[in-house]
């Protein structure tokens, strides 16, 4: 038995209210169970109780076992004088306060049905699963499913606002360098993600703005800060870029030493730090003011037109800086700006709506759902288990379902677990 079991029963109210006794025979009725308390002290603050003829207003602490209240040390704790109510799983001693009156204890597993219990211990009990509820999960209504996939998504965002927010106050509230440093991260992908972040991060975004009406700058700046312009390449526009930047570094004082090295390694040359730096160099050139256009898009064809942009003309014959390669138009793809959307155009788009005592949610939920589901090993899981992710919203939301309840075995926090914890009750 597990005391977050107990915590779920109680704040629930899955167990039998009718009835209700104490270990002492005394009547119990329960108005409200009071309010869930995460942090130290009573399990539950403020709850509204009846026992016996006596009406309580007070907290409410639970343990598996009545002596885990000497365990720790409750007795000699005053933050717990004002429990008026044990629940406990198992009652095997009477607890009293610090002025030695007793406190009415309720043994929950006289009053919590078998099936309850059952499908509790079915759902925790591991064998080689991939996740607790796997054999259970396609039972699980659709309706059911895409409400709770629905507060996940938004879940997920807020836990990526936290990211926006620390920028923001680094930067003194400049979203357009919020919007850059964020870009520039997920232009990385995973390998180079840190690296191009950083390389953001060096550089003043005031910088990017008095640079961008020129490409062969803002890619001078942009490979320099990168640490892609200190090698001895005898090659034309390679030795432009290095004159460039060297005017750029003493003429806004940049410096690069703080910047994480970039990776070839493993890389698609479509997804090689050349090319993807040219490629945002381009978005910049060709959106000077990027941040307002990303802010009153509001739907998935306004985004795919802003990001309707390629590399600059060298980069069309080469990869590298010495390798020619056969000539083509290396274009954002619309899984790459998916991507783009769904890690930063998004999340800035709902963060920027909080922030301004705006709701987004809707626009942001309908610009998700317009878009395909993502394929990768957690969402082609979860359809093997029922065929449910038809859209980037959905794989969003299993995305966090696995890493942040799944994961940490967080069933009892979880609305498909609690579906199936009272499930034929």
């Amino acid at each position: 038995m597990r005391e977050d079991f107990l915590h779920y029963l109680w704040k629930h109210k899955k167990f039998q209210l009718s009835a209700l006794k104490t270990t002492n025979a005394e009547d119990v009725l329960v108005s409200s169970v009071g309010q869930h308390n995460q942090n130290s002290g009573p399990d539950f603050f403020n709850a509204q109780l009846k026992i016996g003829e006596q009406l309580w207003a007070g907290n409410v602490e639970i343990h598996v076992k009545s002596s885990d209240w000497y365990l720790h040390n409750h007795e000699q704790d005053p933050a717990y004088d004002n429990v008026v109510l044990h629940v406990v799983w198992e009652h095997d001693t009477d607890v009293f306060r610090r002025d030695n009156t007793p406190i009415p204890t309720l043994e929950l597993k006289e009053f919590t049905s078998s099936i309850t219990l059952e499908n509790y211990n079915n759902l925790f009990s591991k064998q080689g699963k991939w996740i607790n509820c796997e054999a259970d999960f396609a039972s699980v209504s659709d309706f059911d499913l895409n409400h709770w996939l629905e507060r996940l998504y938004f879940e997920r965002l807020e836990r990526k606002s936290k990211v926006i927010q620390d920028l923001l106050e680094a930067t003194k509230n400049d979203w357009e360098a919020v919007l850059f440093c964020m870009l520039a991260k997920n232009f990385g992908l995973k390998v180079n993600g840190e690296a191009f972040f950083s390389m953001a991060q060096s550089v003043d975004y005031s910088v990017v703005r008095k640079s961008q009406s020129n490409q062969h700058s803002l890619e001078a700046l942009f490979f320099g800060q990168a640490g892609l312009l200190e090698h001895d390449i005898q090659q034309r526009y390679y030795q432009d870029l290095v004159k460039e930047y060297q005017f750029l570094k003493q003429k806004f004082q940049v410096t690069n030493h703080s910047v994480v090295p970039v990776q070839y390694f493993r890389l698609r040359p479509p997804n090689f730090p050349t090319i993807r730096l040219s490629q945002l160099a381009s978005l910049y050139v060709q959106h000077k003011t990027l941040f307002s256009k990303i802010i009153e898009g509001n739907n998935l064809e306004d985004y795919y037109n802003v990001f309707k942009v390629s590399t600059s003309e060298f980069w069309k014959t080469h990869y590298t800086f010495e390798k020619v390669s056969k000539s083509s138009v290396k274009m954002l793809t619309k899984s790459f700006v998916d991507l783009l959307l769904i890690n930063t155009i998004l999340p800035i788009k709902f963060c920027y709506a909080r922030q301004q005592g705006k709701d987004a949610d809707e626009e942001v939920l309908q610009i998700a759902s317009a878009m395909a589901s993502e394929k990768n090993s957690i969402v082609d899981a979860f359809n093997t288990l029922k065929p449910i992710s038809k859209s980037a919203f959905q794989s969003q939301a299993l995305l966090q379902l696995k890493n942040d309840y799944c994961d940490k075995n967080k069933c009892l926090q979880c609305s498909i677990g609690n579906k199936l914890i009272v499930k034929n009750v």
